[in-house]
């Protein structure tokens, strides 16, 4: 699949199963169990998405999607504020997140504009 979103989003997924290894080894199961929820979520929605049923269900994957990027995101601030993981890792993991947030927002946006839909 050659998607610059999903391969973006299966980049961060598998970077997210190696901060879930981390944290393991450091016993840290309930931060580690999130963020590897939402983490990976985001790639499977999007995948999803390759072969939606309706534009709308299209739009739906992608915010679900989008929603657990949000949600990416709160877990990485929580693990790098308190100090679980330093700030090289946490500045790569968040600009790999707020990237496809981006990416997300703007298709989310266009493709409604496309059907007139607010």
């Amino acid at each position: 699949m050659d998607n610059p979103l999903y391969s973006k989003s299966k980049r961060l997924a598998l970077d997210i199963i190696q901060l879930n290894r981390f944290l393991t080894e450091k016993k840290e199961y309930a931060l580690s169990n999130q963020i590897l929820r939402s983490g990976t979520s985001i790639g499977a929605n999007i995948r999803e998405g390759k072969r939606p049923q309706s534009d709308a269900d299209l739009i739906s994957k992608w915010s679900i999607a989008l929603k657990e990027a949000e949600e990416t995101q709160y877990w990485l601030e929580l693990l790098n504020e308190s100090e679980y993981i330093d700030k090289e890792m946490f500045k790569k993991l968040n600009y790999q997140t707020e990237e496809i947030i981006k990416i997300l927002v703007t298709v989310i946006r266009k493709k409604k504009e496309s059907l007139q839909i607010s």
